[in-house]
């Protein structure tokens, strides 16, 4: 799993950091950082919590066919 955040549309309304915290932050300019670009596992519910509760949809999450979670094809 890969997480993604687009500063151009962040709105910092913080919502991923509030949610995720050891995953999301905010810069000195208020916008989110990411500071685990590839969390585990144990994160995969909160962190997906986070991409839907995004107001301006900048955060995403890619997983690779070798995440022992994602859905066989």
């Amino acid at each position: 799993m890969r997480v993604h955040a687009d500063r151009s549309r962040c709105m910092a309304a913080g919502h991923c950091a509030v949610t995720v915290p050891g995953v999301f932050d905010h810069g000195d300019d208020g916008l989110v950082v990411v500071t685990d670009e590839k969390p585990g596992e144990d994160y995969l519910e909160e962190i997906e919590l986070a991409v839907d509760l995004c107001p301006s949809r900048a955060l995403s999450v890619t997983r690779d066919q070798h995440d022992s979670f994602a859905p066989p094809k």
